[in-house]
């Protein structure tokens, strides 16, 4: 077969008049723009489709009759225009940042991510994280952050899914055509690909850049497939969580390393770095090295300006789903690295990729990596940052539960992205513009009651008959490609009802997601399911890991038990589960179904894409459903429960769940005014839109990662960096003399004052304690008693504490200091106290991050 030796780019000839059309189709503001979206569709809808909403090829592929047609066209012009202005108008805004920060426009916060998952036609994303990590991006340029995304650009991306006859789930990998998709290659002033080279064992591996505008946000992909690699080093970044450990680790290097390189060459000099997981925890590295190189700091002082300004966000609630390598591969890749670039031993490198101080490091742990170099570390719920904490508790030795330094941010959604058209029309009608620019706000929400009933539940209806004409069709096709009978084809046309109240359950095939928990009992679902007159419907997606049989096995039983004739009609497949087929579900479906079993679920975000829909949450209380529920706004399954015997776990809430069905969805559904409107269910949609849509977005939960991390990492970095880093090398001195001199920090004596052990409420409980603190002083420590009831004094957030103040007057000298508090009693009951002596400085993050803690 003849090579090609060289290569051409082909562009879409557009009209002159029509030109707006490409730089609509190459700003992703489309994706949430409904006026910009439909205007790529009425151009040519089956194109559209066919292209999988690809306005980039579909421009290049339309017949050139056709554009000429709609060039001549005043109404499409006329709307071209309109999208154009809505995207002009809205880049030119005065942001939230810029009314609240009034300074540097200029990109300072980099977000790196391993996936992003931005629109259908750019396969770069798996599943929630990659959502996530869109939505991240999509609110930050609503907000008018001064963020970049940093990412790779998968040549293959994740796998698309089919099944075989026997319900088997099959992987193929589509190959993604860079120049055919809204992005742009990253040229130097030569008009040739910028190209970073990186330094691999015994070779160079060298790098593109691809650019995706997100509004106003860039994201910028690394990319491996080029001419100056060898064909092994063409696929480091051809699949997406592909190939094997040593892939991964080539991966992780080119994302964290190389996206700080890339940044750079780009003129972008991040202050504070945001690790979406721990997949790009390696920038932490670079970071260092170049401030070690180029600010000429230690490796302990460019650790400290590292720490103050890297954020680390994990979404995983156990081990097994971070990623670890043998401390062998480790050193074939980083051991020249840590020796000639940051200038330490081995000893103090693998120390980094471990929390655990108390035994030489076996492996090196990516998620420790990051904790070890980010001052920021947070959780993606509020039960999930608890979750965390256990989880990582053995690296915080002597320090009480709930003071552990990991908080938490709940997720959120970026509502726009995941709303019908039909649903947001009806809520700017009524909820006005601000809606769209504040989703955030409470009070906006709050008019959803000014919303007819009769309005709002036609406009759910319609989206459900959509869902289900859709569904339809994807199953005829499905059955289609798998060679199925003539009959089966025939009765796909046939399976749902646009009227029956509907269940969605989409999402990884996981097992501990328990997809077939509503299985358990078919006897008794099937009469739920089939009742003539209250009639209820399943439609289920989702993809298995390829090397995860069991959740292959949980999508055949699925197959098989909806092939039998009491479902046939009833439960309903939907292969290949990505964003359009997701767009589709949470528009349409009348109630959310998620069983994870707890605590398993870090947040899940599926379920906040059906709140401005108009959909209901039906779930277990894990991850954000554990903030969220309230009997008003949907149902739960148990009350926090948490099992160790599973199969009986199944039993319990698969009846919980049949018993709420029966009881409280099923009958609150059908239940109908004289009017046909079931006034109750409307209420609690209304009552869902207000109570959860102002708080589960991603609006909110990036003001607060600016308010919380953001803004105090870049003020850090800044008093950091002053005066040749002077603050930094005495932090660093200062921790060094803290290490040094610990040890000899103890309590030589410590009693209470009062008369009497035996006090009333509101009486003050004074205490003193005289301390040794060899050769620190009273500036480099705080003494703190730490008090709580004595039955719940090994209850998490059961305790306090008090700090207490150095007694000069009293203090003996020698290095003995005396220290005095008190506690003021608000409540009756035996407590108990003790004491403790903290490390204590300015700038630190925490009391803990020298890991040091000293208790009486």
């Amino acid at each position: 077969m003849a090579n090609f030796i060289g290569t051409f780019n082909v562009s879409p000839s557009l009209p002159k008049n029509l030109e707006p059309l490409r730089e609509l189709a190459f700003n992703l503001h489309w994706t949430w723009s409904q006026d910009s979206f439909e205007l790529f569709r009425r151009l040519e809808r089956e194109l559209w489709e066919t292209t999988n909403h690809n306005p980039v090829s579909m421009l290049g592929k339309i017949n050139q009759d056709r554009l000429i047609e709609v060039s001549n066209d005043d109404g499409f012009i006329a709307h071209m225009y309109r999208a154009y202005e809505q995207l002009k108008t809205y880049l030119a805004q005065t942001t939230w940042y810029q009314k609240k920060i009034k300074g540097n426009s200029k990109p300072y916060i980099a977000y790196f991510s391993a996936e992003f998952g931005l629109t259908e036609c750019l396969q770069i994303y798996s599943g929630g994280l990659g959502i996530l990590a869109g939505d991240h991006i999509k609110s930050a340029s609503e907000l008018g952050l001064p963020l970049v995304g940093v990412g790779l650009n998968y040549k293959e991306g994740y796998f698309q899914q089919y099944l075989t006859s026997d319900g088997w789930q099959q992987e193929k990998y589509d190959l993604n055509d860079f120049y055919n998709l809204p992005m742009t290659l990253e040229l130097d002033e030569n008009k040739s690909p910028r190209i970073i080279k990186l330094n691999f064992p015994g070779r160079i591996v060298s790098f593109q850049i691809w650019r995706i505008d997100v509004g106003r946000i860039p994201v910028y992909l690394m990319d491996t497939n080029i001419p100056e690699n060898s064909p092994e080093d063409r696929t480091i970044t051809r699949t997406l969580y592909g190939g094997n450990s040593e892939t991964r680790i080539q991966q992780e290097i080119i994302l964290g390393i190389g996206g700080v390189k890339a940044l750079n060459e780009l003129g972008i000099k991040p202050q504070v770095c945001h690790m979406n997981e721990g997949h790009s925890a390696f920038l932490s590295l670079e970071r260092m090295r170049q401030l070690i190189n180029e600010e000429n700091l230690t490796f302990e002082q460019a650790r400290e300006v590292g720490y103050y300004s890297n954020v680390f966000t994990t979404h995983t609630p156990v081990s097994a789903g971070i990623d670890i390598f043998d401390n062998q591969m480790v050193e074939k890749y980083f051991g020249h690295y840590y020796r000639n670039e940051l200038k330490i031993n081995d000893k103090d490198f693998y120390r980094l990729g471990t929390i655990n101080r108390e035994a030489p490091p076996t492996n090196f742990n990516m998620a420790h990596l990051a904790m070890n170099t980010a001052g920021f570390v947070n959780g993606v719920s509020k039960l999930h940052g608890e979750v965390s904490k256990k989880m990582w508790v053995t690296g915080f030795k002597g320090v009480p539960f709930d003071e552990i330094p990991i908080d938490y941010i709940t997720n959120g959604v970026h509502t726009r992205s995941h709303l019908s058209p039909d649903m947001e029309e009806l809520l700017y009608r009524y909820l006005g513009e601000k809606f769209f620019l504040k989703p955030e706000d409470q009070s906006i929400w709050s008019r959803v009651d000014n919303i007819p009933d009769v309005e709002l539940w036609r406009t759910h209806e319609r989206r459900r008959e959509r869902l289900v004409a859709f569904a339809r069709a994807r199953l005829r096709k499905q059955i289609i490609a798998r060679g199925g009978s003539q009959f089966e084809i025939s009765a796909a046309s046939e399976v749902l009802d646009p009227a029956a109240l509907t269940i969605g359950f989409a999402r990884r095939f996981a097992t501990y997601k328990r997809a077939t928990l509503i299985l358990q009992n078919l006897d008794r679902l099937a009469n739920i399911l089939n009742n003539p007159l209250h009639p209820v419907q399943l439609i289920i997606a989702g993809k298995a890991h390829p090397r995860d049989e069991e959740g292959k096995k949980l999508i055949q039983e699925i197959i098989q038990i909806a092939q039998q004739d009491r479902f046939r009609k009833k439960i309903v497949f939907l292969e290949n589960y990505d964003m359009n087929l997701a767009r589709y579900m949470v528009e349409g479906c009348d109630v959310w179904l998620n069983n994870p079993r707890r605590p398993l679920e870090a947040s899940g975000t599926s379920g906040m894409k059906v709140i401005a829909n108009g959909g209901l949450n039906f779930s277990v209380l894990d991850g954000w459903w554990d903030e969220g529920y309230a009997p008003e706004v949907g149902w739960k399954i148990g009350n926090g429960e948490e099992y160790l015997d599973l199969d009986y776990q199944n039993e319990v809430e698969s009846n919980q769940l049949y018993n709420s069905m029966e009881r409280e969805i099923v009958p609150i559904f059908y239940n109908r005014s004289e009017d046909k409107l079931p006034r109750q269910w409307i209420s609690m949609i209304k009552s869902s839109m207000k109570k959860l849509g102002p708080f589960f977005n991603t609006n909110r939960m990036v003001e607060q990662y600016f308010t919380k991390f953001y803004n105090v990492a870049i003020d850090s970095r800044k008093v950091l960096s002053k005066n040749n880093y002077q603050q930094t090398k005495d932090i660093a001195e200062w921790k060094l003399k803290v290490r040094s001199n610990w040890s000899q920090v103890k309590f030589i004596s410590i009693k209470h004052e009062n008369e009497s052990a035996d006090i009333k409420v509101g009486t003050e409980f004074s205490i003193s304690a005289d301390v040794h603190l060899g050769n620190l002083t009273p500036d480099d420590v705080e003494v703190q008693i730490y008090f709580g009831s004595i039955d719940k004094q090994f209850e998490a957030h059961s305790n306090s504490f008090v700090p207490m103040q150095y007694d000069k007057n009293k203090s003996k000298g020698s290095n003995n200091y005396c220290y005095k508090g008190v506690i003021i009693t608000k409540n009756s009951g035996q407590f108990g106290f003790t004491a403790r002596i903290l490390p204590k400085h300015p700038l630190q993050r925490t009391s803990y991050d020298l890991g040091l803690i000293h208790w009486a």
